[in-house]
């Protein structure tokens, strides 16, 4: 194993601290409560907006922390649910007196622990509100799910969600909003190397040389099947066409296109696949309204990619447009 750390046990840590070296105009980090918190924490009468989940997919979600998207992100140990009391401490850091839309992604651990997190701060007079990520049409079960997996999507809707309560919208359309991003959007992936987690050492799984997986999970997890390496029109098309067919996308349909890297991939690879997904989706008569393109929602090292598309009206690209100030996605400001 080669890997830029000094030991498996503080990885984590050590990351948030340089974080918090990095970008001290945007973010502070409880290293006590393991949170990362935007700086000026709690907006008065804003709704504060957190997320979280295992370490390892960085930037999501500490690097989204900041103006116009995130208000807190509670990072868990790799590829690991944050706990409880994390999560609350991040809701309290960050509660305003609008309440708090939690924003989790569809896996076993995160759904329970965000879900007890919720219980706890209602119980203190925090409202909340939230939305479970469920994205993923490779699988309709995981090793980590009951349904779909959350991937793609929760970064689109962590910034199009955070746009809206930047304006001061109330919890209740926060939450609206963040349903019907959810229901309009779809992912799949597929890896050509696994990844390894420092504790482990070894990689999550064995490909050959000329083979790759197609639907991988962010963790590692298998996908719909194994088969030999291909050029990337080829590829794309076995990403793409399942995402448009469950979506049901029509000619004449708006989309944002989200072509996002693994971790491990370059960008140069990551625009040849953005030139199959256009190439498709201009066939159908399908029109890229807005893109996103790069590493944004990884699995340590692996290599491979996703692909991401949501159907979107005029209030998603309001919000989507909007200013956002973070450590990994800016813009408008």
């Amino acid at each position: 194993m080669k890997k830029l750390i000094n030991s498996p046990e503080t990885v984590v840590k050590e990351a948030l601290e340089g974080m918090a070296a990095m970008h001290p105009e945007l973010i502070r980090v409880d290293l006590e409560n393991q949170i990362v918190v935007r700086a000026d924490a709690p907006v008065r009468g804003k709704v504060g907006v957190v997320s979280g989940g295992g370490s390892g997919h960085e930037p999501m979600h500490g690097g989204f922390v900041g103006r116009g998207m995130l208000d807190a992100a509670c990072p868990g140990a790799i590829f690991t649910s944050p706990v409880p009391d994390q999560i609350l401490a991040a809701m309290r850091a960050v509660n305003g007196g609008a309440g708090v839309f939690q924003i989790i992604k569809n896996y076993t651990g995160d759904v329970l622990n965000f879900e007890m997190a919720a219980e706890l701060a209602q119980a203190e007079g925090i409202e909340v509100a939230s939305v479970i990520t469920n994205d993923d049409v490779a699988v309709q079960d995981s090793l980590y799910t009951a349904g779909r997996r959350g991937v793609g999507v929760t970064v689109l809707l962590e910034k199009i969600v955070g746009g809206l309560a930047e304006s001061g919208a109330p919890l209740e359309q926060v939450a609206a909003l963040a349903k019907r991003v959810n229901e309009q959007g779809r992912s799949m992936g597929m890896a050509l190397t696994s990844c390894t987690v420092p504790a482990k050492g070894t990689p999550t799984f064995e490909l050959g040389e000329d083979e790759m997986e197609i639907g991988i999970g962010i963790h590692g997890e298998p996908g719909r099947r194994r088969v030999k390496l291909a050029p990337a029109a080829d590829i794309v098309e076995m990403l793409a066409n399942p995402v448009i067919e469950d979506l049901g996308l029509k000619a004449g349909e708006r989309v944002l296109a989200f072509v996002n890297g693994m971790g491990g991939t370059p960008l140069i690879e990551l625009y040849v696949v953005a030139r199959e997904l256009a190439r498709i989706l201009k066939g159908r008569n399908i029109t890229i309204a807005r893109s996103l393109v790069g590493s944004y929602i990884t699995s340590l090292e692996m290599a491979g990619c996703s692909i991401t598309l949501l159907r979107v009206d005029d209030e998603m690209l309001r919000y989507w447009d909007a200013p956002v100030l973070t450590p990994a996605l800016r813009w408008g400001v």
